[in-house]
């Protein structure tokens, strides 16, 4: 051969590679630019036509459930061509491909009998180049395309080619299995996290039976479908949060944010950047703009608990928010809407601070849309068995131990008023829990938590006990009977078949407070 043959197919040659890196540099930027493994495929393939007159490039992947070789791309067809077409393993040469692990590169179509061309779309007097796509060494589909009528290039350099754009193919594959697999982890969490929230937010998990707090859940249940601006009030300790909680999870805004904020934990400086937000260089110290409690639960719902500590400039800034549903950050000049249901608790007498004029009317109206009343524990003794169980379980879960309440127990708690209610409740049993080695909270545990065991003054429960109840201890009995008579101990005591120097002998060694009616 002559020098001028040989400087020909070397400039041959060298612009076959060049077509070839520039071809590997056009995919692997395909690659790299987009998780969207369909749009990804679109792209080599047609890199692939435009840079090496590979025609009708296609792709098929393993069904992950049927084990068929399913068609996922050929460029330039409609997926409608392709959506049914499927291939078992050995079935043509590409279910050979799939089985064997083996690329199969055809001279001419028509002159091999394994090709199926269920498609319709090669030419069958052209060749057919397919490779195997590897994640490791498992085969998972297969790579295949045409090369143009009148291309001189040789066909093992083709498969070559493609064997190199098939391995990276496959590394696409595994990224997508991996993020589908990872997505639908997350999914299935968020599910689970929605549903134990639900649970433990739902009105199933509000303990009270007495009549005042099965109107409060009915009240809770018709509220909590539309976004009207609630107000929850009652003393301290009454659980007003939890009805928050059950609101918002309870709505149709469950799916979206749900943004607390203690009106009565920061000074007014801090408080309307916490809500509103502010701008990069609003104050000393704010070296970034931020979003504030509203917008961050944008979709969703605020909850403004101890809203009457508020101070009156603050007040205006709030009504503006609750009646147009807009707001400027610290330091900004931008208007921002924002669409949030609000949610306030006060234990204060919002009605009472109106008048007094510490509290915007205009503002006690835009909250008190929908009021609901906690009734205090006092008022709902029948309720404190079930909720004081509750909390022993809890404290225990807390302590790492089982525990449980006597009897006895439970009713030197159905004696005391409860002001802090049942906040106080719960911090009386974590301190007699602390003051039991067993796992059991007797009598003298509570009492040595230093609550007062006076009869309470919703008395319904003491007068109502049964004297001759045998789990009544003597104490319990002489409260009990004294109650029931009124305090005249003469008349308690024929309620005790005893003497009236007998009744009053055990007052005094019982340590029984004589009450004057």
């Amino acid at each position: 051969m002559s020098s001028a043959n040989i400087e020909g197919w070397a400039n041959i040659e060298l612009e076959l590679l060049r077509s070839e890196l520039y071809c590997l540099y056009q995919v692997s930027k395909v690659l790299s630019h987009s998780l969207n493994f369909k749009q990804t495929l679109e792209g080599v393939l047609s890199a692939l036509h435009d840079g090496m007159a590979l025609e009708r490039g296609m792709v098929s992947l393993i069904d992950a459930e049927s084990g068929e070789l399913q068609i996922s791309l050929v460029h330039g067809v409609s997926d409608s061509v392709t959506e049914e077409i499927s291939y078992l393993p050995g079935e043509g040469v590409v279910g050979i491909i799939l089985k064997t692990g083996n690329s199969i590169v055809v001279d001419r179509i028509m002159d091999e009998p394994r090709f199926l061309s269920r498609l319709g779309i090669y030419n069958p007097l052209g060749a057919f180049v397919g490779v195997p796509i590897r994640i490791g060494k498992k085969v998972v589909g297969v790579l295949a395309a045409q090369p143009a009528i009148g291309v001189s290039k040789e066909l093992n350099e083709y498969q070559r080619f493609l064997e190199m754009i098939a391995n990276l193919i496959g590394q696409s594959v595994r990224l997508s299995q991996e993020v589908a697999q990872e997505k639908m982890e997350i999914v299935e969490e968020r599910d689970v996290l929605r549903r134990t929230v639900r649970g433990q937010f739902g009105f199933d998990n509000i303990i009270g039976h007495t009549q005042a707090m099965r109107r409060i859940f009915e009240q809770v249940r018709l509220v909590a479908k539309w976004n009207t601006t609630v107000l929850i009030r009652g003393e301290t300790g009454t659980g007003k949060e939890l009805i928050a909680n059950a609101i918002h999870y309870n709505s149709p805004r469950a799916r979206c944010s749900y943004v607390k904020l203690n009106c009565a934990a920061l000074p007014e400086t801090l408080l309307e950047s916490e809500l509103f937000g502010h701008e990069k260089g609003a104050f000393t110290g704010a070296v970034a703009q931020r979003k504030g409690r509203f917008e961050q639960a944008e979709g969703g719902t605020v909850f403004l608990d101890e809203i009457g500590e508020i101070s009156a400039p603050f007040q205006a800034k709030l009504l503006r928010v609750l009646q147009e549903g807009e707001l400027e950050r610290v330091g900004g000049t931008k208007t921002i809407k924002v669409d949030v249901r609000v949610v306030a608790a006060t234990h204060r007498n919002l009605e009472a601070e109106v008048e007094a004029g510490r509290f915007r009317e205009d503002l006690y109206y835009r909250l008190n849309v929908m009021p609901l009343y906690l009734p205090p524990l006092r008022e709902r003794l029948e309720d404190i068995p079930e909720i004081a169980r509750f909390l022993v379980e809890k404290v225990g879960t807390q302590q790492g131990r089982p525990l449980s309440l006597t009897d006895t127990a439970l009713r030197v708690l159905l004696h005391h008023d409860w002001p802090g209610n049942v906040r106080e409740l719960e911090n009386c049993l974590e301190r007699a829990a602390v003051m039991t080695e067993g796992h059991t909270i007797d009598r003298d545990a509570i009492l040595l938590t230093g609550i007062d065991e006076k009869v309470s003054t919703s008395r319904g429960v003491i007068q109502n006990l049964n004297l001759e109840d045998p789990n009544l201890d003597e104490r319990e009995k002489v409260i009990a009977a004294l109650e029931q008579a009124g305090w005249v101990q003469a008349k308690a005591a024929r309620l005790l078949e005893m003497t009236p120097r007998q009744i009053a002998y055990r007052i005094q060694t019982l340590n029984i407070k004589v009450k004057q009616i």
